[in-house]
Formats: structure tokens, sequence, C-alpha cells
């Protein structure tokens, strides 16, 4: 079959042929309709990624939608190695598929899935997001953070702020659903002042923060009391000075968060209230289809942050 297949760590996949996949003792093999790239798809190829480093040769990719073999459309993650979801088939351990409505776009649906889970989990199972309580995205150009925005207010957010260093980005997520939208690009002290008026009143209750380095600081001194900075990357640095007497004189609480702690129940409820919401048009994500062939391009774009969803076509 037709795959992306990893060869040497630190390099992108390579379009090649791959051996058939057999179904092991719970498994089936699934024909795939579409793939996330997702920037932990890179770490994992880098060979460096705290969770492990996959076989070589292996397929790459973590995340698609496919059809079984009765005609069912299920969203699926972690497919059993060598084999990954960039190919034309894979197989998955049954009790871990996640059924879709016959309706839904794959495209879509795969955008829901790491990504989308990333922005919902973060606000709903770490944050605990409460009704009426305001909330800050940053890095709202990418992907992640085009869901949270929607997500925030779907979980009845009543203020949700935007922020990100691209001009289109921000009118995009406003378009999306956000009530203000901020420039990342100011110094310190001017960003936090631009970040507690956007906020309406005297800061906010939530961060969602894919970002860290002086985002992740300028935001916490943006925070009202007891407000939650969710953790989830670091596009913007691996290291973030922050200011003791902000954090503990508002009791504020710095969150790590990372799908992959996340209990089943937890990630399978919460990615089917998204595609819910998704059939009711109620969640929009913007996706660029790219054809198998053309995935070690399609890698190096996914590293300088596309600001769109990138799907995988077998």
């Amino acid at each position: 079959m037709r795959a992306a297949i990893l060869r040497w760590y630190g390099a992108p996949p390579e379009p090649g042929d791959f051996d058939e996949p057999q179904a092991g003792d719970g498994e089936e093999v699934l024909d795939v309709l579409a793939a996330g790239l997702n920037p932990v798809d890179i770490r994992i190829a880098s060979g460096t990624f705290y969770g492990g480093s996959p076989p070589l040769p292996s397929v790459a990719g973590r995340e698609g939608v496919g059809r079984t073999a009765d005609g069912e459309l299920v969203y699926f993650d972690a497919p059993a190695p060598p084999y990954g979801s960039f190919a034309e088939r894979a197989p998955v351990v049954r009790d871990s598929e996640i059924p879709l409505p016959a309706e839904i776009d794959p495209a879509l649906a795969v955008a829901l899935g790491i990504a989308g889970l990333a922005a919902w989990l973060a606000l709903d199972w770490r944050a605990q997001l409460r009704e009426g309580e305001r909330v800050l995205v940053l890095g709202a150009s990418g992907v992640v953070g085009q869901i949270a925005v929607q997500g925030a207010r779907l979980l009845g957010a009543a203020r949700v702020v935007a922020a990100a260093r691209s001009a289109d980005g921000r009118e995009r997520a406003q378009a999306l659903g956000a009530d203000a939208a901020v420039d990342l690009a100011a110094e310190h002290d001017d960003l936090v002042e631009a970040l507690r008026e956007a906020s309406g009143e005297d800061g906010f209750d939530v961060v969602v923060d894919p970002l860290w380095g002086e985002p992740a600081a300028a935001a916490l001194d943006a925070c009202r009391a007891r407000g939650r900075l969710v953790q989830l990357g670091e596009s913007a640095g691996s290291h973030s000075t922050l200011g003791s007497a902000s954090i503990r004189g508002k009791l504020l609480a710095v969150l790590g968060h990372t799908n992959f702690m996340a209990p089943p129940e937890v990630k399978r409820a919460a990615y089917q209230r998204m595609v819910e919401q998704a059939a009711a048009g109620e969640l929009k994500v913007d996706v660029e289809r790219v054809p198998l062939e053309d995935v070690a391009e399609a890698w190096q774009r996914q590293q300088h942050s596309p600001h769109h969803k990138l799907v995988v076509v077998p």
C-alpha cells in the first residue's frame, strides 16, 4: 500500500510502498479517508519525543478518519506500530474507535481530534471553565487557538479575547466569535495593559496557552484573582520568566496539559460534543487537503504554523 514512511529521525516522511497491515487481536484494518498532520507528529518523528521514538522504518501519523469493513465512519488515533495514519490503510484497536455520523466531512472530523481536544480539554477538563468567566486565548491564529476561541464561547464564557501576532489571524479569530483581539508583538508592560483592557474588567479567569515564553508571563500578569493558565505548547519559547508576586498574590494556577494524560472517557465525550457542534455548524475549522504524495512538502509547512489544518488524503 502507499504510505508516508519515516526512514530517519528528524527527516520528513517520504511517500513509498509499505507492507499491508494485518489485524491483531482486537484490531481491525481501516481504509483511511483523512489523516491529521500535527506538530506532535514532527516531534515524535524527531526521535527525541518525551513519549518515546517510533521504530524505523514506520508509517507517520497518529490520527485519522477511516471506514470499517461494514462501511462505518470512525475517528481513530494511535494505530498499531509500525503503522500510522498517513497511509491507505491502518490497523486500529476496535474499542478505541469513535463512531462518526455518516454526513460529517472526514477532513473536518480529523481536525477536531488532536488539535480540537487540546483546545477543548484545556478549557473544560483542565481549567474547569465556569459559565460567565473571561477567557484569553494566546496563539489564536493557529488551529488550536481558533478552536479554543469557539469552544470558550460554546462552554459559556462571558467574554473571549484572542491574542496573536498575525493581523489576519486576529481578524479570523474575531470572525469566529472573539470579542476582542490583541497584538502579541507589544513589550511586556504594554501587552499586559492591552490584555487587561481587552478583558473588559480587571483581567481573565482562564488563559489557553500554546505559546509559553513572554506571552505566558504577560498573560499571567493580566489574570484576575484565582485565574488559571493552561499550558499546552511552547511555540514562543521553551522557558518563561514568571513573577512570583503576581502568582502568589492572586492565587494563580499554572496547569499543564497533554491529551495523552486525559482519561479515554473524557477524550471521547469531548470529541463527540465537538463533532455534534461541528455538524450543527457551530464549530468551524479551515482545512487544506494534501495528497499523500505531497506529504514531505506539507511536513515542512507545518513547521511554520500554516494557521489552518493540513489534512493528508491517501
